[in-house]
């Protein structure tokens, strides 16, 4: 199995390389190595390659810089995967897409599901709905898109390694309580795709994250809980709870994004709660 990973120096980028199967020959492309909103670069790049299976790992994801830079997202987030499925078409390669919560409002007061209607709040939210878009119109027999949420690892810029700072640094923090959704991890978040990578048959819209719901003032009460049983942060941090309006931010964000992910269960996906998966990826933090 020849694959195509792009976006291959982000967190889940990373992962994916880190948990390829023996059988995967990888091909690891990072921006600098190809820019998929480059539509020549892509398609001689992919013709050149001839991977089975594209896994687009690449996105724009500065939801609030995203906002003053328009233009780049749409580049990155709606031109990009619209190169790389038709590219994916010419070849007869496979396309596996990955997007976001944001596609949706949060006005739901139950798991969305891969066909419940998307209404994005943000220029991010917009450009990676009209990155699936594209997708599916360009490949809808070959194509995977998989939407996940509140994505993070032991590497990378993500809300785990802030807040670790952060409480490092002041022993308190002030977190918004009023947006819900699923921390998922990366590793797994990897391994679920190689999975659907391994099953041709899996195409369509699909949502994954680990189990559970929390807030993210719930995430930082267990990162700062989890953080002190293993030696990562002192004792008596303090977590205090606010709401969005006492943190406005250029982007709007969906206050209830939680993902249904029972599509996948199927095929064998079944999600491990978010707060076990926290334990794990605190111990691959240096110094545990």
């Amino acid at each position: 199995m020849k694959v195509l990973i792009t976006g291959a120096g982000g967190q889940v980028g990373r992962m994916l390389i880190e948990t390829r199967p023996p059988n995967a020959e990888v091909f690891a492309c990072t921006h600098a190595d190809l820019d998929i909103a480059a539509v020549d670069a892509v398609r001689d790049y992919v013709g050149r390659h001839r991977p089975d299976t594209i896994i687009n790992a690449a996105a724009y994801t500065a939801v609030d810089k995203a906002e003053s830079e328009a233009d780049a997202a749409q580049r990155i987030n709606s031109e990009g995967p619209r190169y790389l499925a038709a590219a994916a078409g010419a070849v007869g390669a496979r396309l596996i897409h990955i997007s976001t919560d944001f596609v949706f409002d949060g006005t739901a007061s139950s798991p969305y599901l891969p066909d419940s209607s998307t209404n994005p709040l943000s220029v991010y939210g917009r450009t990676k709905r009209d990155g699936e878009l594209a997708v599916r119109e360009l490949l809808p027999q070959r194509s995977a898109i998989v939407r996940t949420a509140w994505v993070y690892a032991a590497i990378g810029a993500n809300f785990l390694r802030t807040m670790l700072r952060i409480m490092r640094a002041t022993g308190a923090v002030r977190v918004v309580a009023d947006q819900v959704g699923t921390p998922t991890a990366a590793r797994p978040f990897a391994e679920a795709l190689w999975r659907i990578a391994a099953s041709p048959e899996i195409s369509g819209i699909h949502h994954w994250t680990d189990a559970g719901v929390a807030s993210w003032y719930d995430f930082a009460v267990a990162i700062a809980e989890e953080g002190i049983v293993l030696g990562l942060l002192p004792a008596g941090i303090a977590v205090t709870p606010i709401t969005t309006g006492d943190y406005p931010t250029p982007a709007r964000r969906p206050s209830y994004s939680v993902l249904d992910k029972r599509s996948l269960a199927s095929y064998g996906l079944s999600p491990v709660h978010w707060r076990k998966r926290l334990r794990s990826v605190l111990k691959e933090i240096p110094g545990v």
